[in-house]
């Protein structure tokens, strides 16, 4: 498979406005801010839970005792080395409460205790010092608690601040959109450029967010795109960015593959996974699982009728970001069934977390 890098626009993060726009584990409400009566957790296998407010989180088990040794693989929002915003799978140590949502937000701290776990060229995003006073989650939106550590950033790293801590908290169910405090006091806009946050930052406004000449105001459509990118190390890792694509809402599944196959239009160093002839020849949607049929050249090895790993996160990452995908099947022209580089047959859809391992994304 040919990897090629692509590069024509590049727009500084810092400049551009936010576009249109399972799992928290049970935390310390915020003393205060009125605790909600009832709040929804989800432990650290990702089963919900229901706590009243009264209870706290450092009622462990017995059982939860015993899972507090050992790691856990957690989806960690870093900074890449071209300072891009990016999802890392970390291995956190498990702990014996239910505050694994804190615990994820601290290892986003610079010189906290993901500095021994930092892959190769990236870097965590907080402000060193920031500690996370408490965590509060009511009708979807979790309110983060910061200490006055937090502001001590410069004013380009504001939005990639607000990306990567909504990103770490809203991949999980539970968690639709961020509110940010500091110091126990609610923060109208973000305390050094001034970006407003008062109705909460959610993953509508984006990550790595670049504008498009070529998309029409009115007719476009804010998508998230996964691109593969290479460290110094030569080690893959996947890159997204929001931008407006035009499409109509009957072709927007063809719109965003057909821009995954192009590459990225952006002076930066991201790849296209896919081969210069790859082709989307249809797509079908039924019960979660799109369908995208193309022509041979999307395979990596014809004969061996294998697609690249490269192509599958790319794809399976991509549009599972779209509200009504859960899955995806590949297709190919003239084959009865494809299979991975490593020989096994691609015989149900591919989830998001068929293809999100251990490593790194």
């Amino acid at each position: 498979m040919k990897m090629r890098v692509i590069g024509t626009l590049v727009i500084g993060l810092s400049s551009t406005l936010l576009l249109t726009g399972c799992f928290f584990e049970g935390e310390q409400s915020i003393e205060k801010m009125d605790a909600p009566q009832d709040v929804d957790y989800i432990d650290q296998n990702g089963e919900e839970a229901e706590m009243n407010a009264g209870e706290t989180a450092e009622d462990t088990s017995e059982e939860a005792s015993e899972e507090a040794t050992g790691t856990t693989s957690r989806q960690l929002y870093l900074l890449d080395a071209n300072g891009m915003v990016v999802p890392q799978t970390l291995e956190l140590p498990n702990i014996s409460s239910k505050e694994v949502a804190t615990q994820s937000l601290q290892y986003l701290v610079k010189g906290g205790p993901v500095t021994e776990l930092l892959p190769n060229g990236f870097e965590a995003v907080l402000p060193a010092g920031t500690e996370i006073l408490g965590l509060n989650l009511k009708d979807g939106t979790m309110i983060v608690d910061v200490s006055k550590e937090f502001a001590d950033y410069a004013p380009k790293d504001e939005q990639k601040i607000l990306q990567a801590m909504t990103y770490t908290l809203t991949q999980f169910d539970s968690v639709e959109r961020i509110k940010l405090w500091i110091n126990g006091h609610e923060q109208e806009v973000m305390p050094v450029n001034g970006t407003p946050i008062s109705s909460g930052v959610s993953r509508a406004d984006g990550i790595n967010v670049y504008a498009s000449d070529d998309a029409d105001p009115v007719d476009s459509k804010a998508v998230t795109l996964y691109y593969p990118a290479q460290n110094d190390n030569q080690e893959f890792y996947y890159v997204p960015v929001t931008t407006h694509l035009n499409t109509s809402n009957d072709q927007s599944y063809e719109s965003i593959v057909k821009a995954l196959v192009e590459g990225p239009a952006f002076d930066l160093p991201l790849l296209s996974a896919f081969n210069d002839e790859a082709e989307l020849k249809g797509t079908s949607l039924e019960d979660g699982v799109l369908t995208l049929s193309f022509n041979e050249a999307l395979l990596s090895n014809q004969e061996k009728q294998s697609v690249s790993k490269h192509v599958m996160k790319s794809l399976v990452m991509t549009m599972t970001e779209q509200a009504d995908v859960e899955a995806v099947e590949v297709q190919v022209d003239g084959v009865d069934q494809v299979y991975s580089e490593e020989g096994s047959p691609y015989a149900e859809p591919v989830t998001r977390n068929d293809i999100i391992g251990a490593d790194s994304l």
